[in-house]
């Protein structure tokens, strides 16, 4: 199938590995409760004295998603973003060869760091013993595009397979583009979502130099404040996030029910500064209009927002603006859920993505966590302190990253045979 009518594509399987623990259920219950995933790093750990708070994902043993061999040769952002599109897989309830067209299947999982805990280590051994001691493997397991690879070798995906790079965006840009080739009729099912794993000193210093992180928090759980008066940076974390997006038609043929449908995606780019936001928001209101618009809505039909709100004060003051400036009156729920995850970089907008599926599905929209000041400058809906019962038809989940890359997902409840 290619061409010809627009295809409708609804998310029918979600794998999440978050500093809140595994799983969707789990996830949303933990997001809902505000119980926090932040915590300070163990003395052992790498990022100790670099990092006061910090978002660690679940240990994965490797031979769970690898043979034993290759799981030694690989990063371990390859095995949170191979564990995550495996739990995707099996939500969905789909065998690649049995349930779908290995040809018409596809993945795309986003990364910004690559492997760099193998390409330290391997740089220490070179320092230390010389060229000889670096691993041959170090290729094989670091490059960005090796989770998508992997994966597609293990499952057998033949079709459209593809990495991409946009820095904290990279997550929802991988949605965008699961919705746009099913849309387009060039895949039944797609495997989309993103994985990080920065915790290492390298990353976690540069960020820390930069004076992006938050800091001064005695409570690591308080560290991480979206749209609050007192927030001064965002709270460094790993994972990875999943969905299978399905073409509609498909998902019923198999009696599948749905989390939501994607709706609509826009993309833009700020073209001002390789980190820091338009001050006025312009950029990532250019990319909500555009969701709204691919997915032939109004302003008046979103009920819920869920923000990118890292916690930095221009980050944050941009996105409220933006928000603004989109809506007007017709100001929807916002929330964020890095107040409990901290941000996972590539992974943020897959995961978060996940969280605004469920959120529509359950008519419970989660509470951004430590919020208890709201900046003036982020005059906004805030849902805090608790989660808020609402039947929001549709939502938009926003991505913004350094050097200007803007994506807003639209996502609308599934309501209605035969999702119900």
């Amino acid at each position: 199938m290619s061409g010809g009518a627009r295809q409708r594509a609804v998310v029918t399987g979600i794998g999440l590995l978050t500093p809140l623990g595994a799983g969707a259920a789990g996830f949303f219950d933990a997001v809902c409760a505000g119980r926090s995933g932040l915590r300070r790093p163990a003395d052992t750990h790498p990022v100790a004295g670099i990092l006061d708070a910090a978002g660690f994902a679940p240990d994965i043993d490797p031979s769970t998603v690898l043979p034993p061999a290759e799981a030694r040769r690989v990063d371990r952002f390859v095995v949170l973003a191979m564990a995550a599109a495996d739990a995707a897989l099996i939500d969905a309830g789909i065998a690649v060869g049995r349930d779908a067209d290995p040809a018409r299947t596809a993945v795309v999982l986003a990364n910004a760091f690559g492997g760099l805990g193998m390409f330290e280590a391997e740089a220490a051994a070179r320092h230390a013993k010389g060229h000889t001691a670096v691993s041959p493997y170090l290729l094989a397991g670091m490059l960005p595009n090796m989770a998508t690879a992997r994966f597609a070798i293990k499952h057998g995906v033949r079709g459209y397979s593809s990495t991409i790079s946009t820095a904290c965006a990279s997550g929802g840009y991988a949605v965008a583009e699961a919705l746009r080739l099913v849309r387009d009729g060039l895949a039944d099912v797609v495997v989309c979502g993103g994985a990080e794993a920065p915790l290492l000193p390298t990353a976690a210093t540069t960020f820390r130099n930069s004076r992006a992180l938050a800091g001064g928090w005695a409570d690591p759980a308080r560290a991480s404040r979206p749209f609050d008066r007192r927030r001064n940076g965002f709270v460094l974390g790993e994972g990875a996030g999943a969905l299978v997006v399905e073409r509609a038609g498909h998902a019923a043929a198999r009696g599948r029910p749905a989390y939501a449908e994607v709706a609509g995606w826009g993309v833009s780019t700020d073209a001002y500064h390789p980190t820091a936001p338009r001050t006025d928001g312009g950029g990532a209101a250019d990319a909500m209009r555009l969701a709204l618009t691919d997915a032939g809505l109004a302003p008046a039909d979103v009920g819920y927002v869920n923000a990118h709100g890292t916690g930095t004060k221009r980050g944050d003051a941009a996105e409220a603006r933006a928000i603004r400036a989109v809506f007007g009156a017709h100001a929807p729920a916002v929330s964020s859920v890095k107040g409990v995850t901290g941000h996972l970089l590539a992974a943020a907008g897959a995961v978060e993505a996940a969280a605004t599926a469920l959120a529509l599905r359950h008519g419970v929209l989660p509470p951004t966590h430590n919020l208890d000041d709201p900046d003036p400058e982020c005059d906004l809906d805030h849902v805090r302190k608790a989660p808020r019962e609402a039947a929001a038809g549709v939502a938009l989940s926003n991505s913004f990253a350094f050097g200007g890359h803007n994506v807003s997902l639209a996502f609308a409840h599934p309501g209605g045979p035969p999702w119900t």
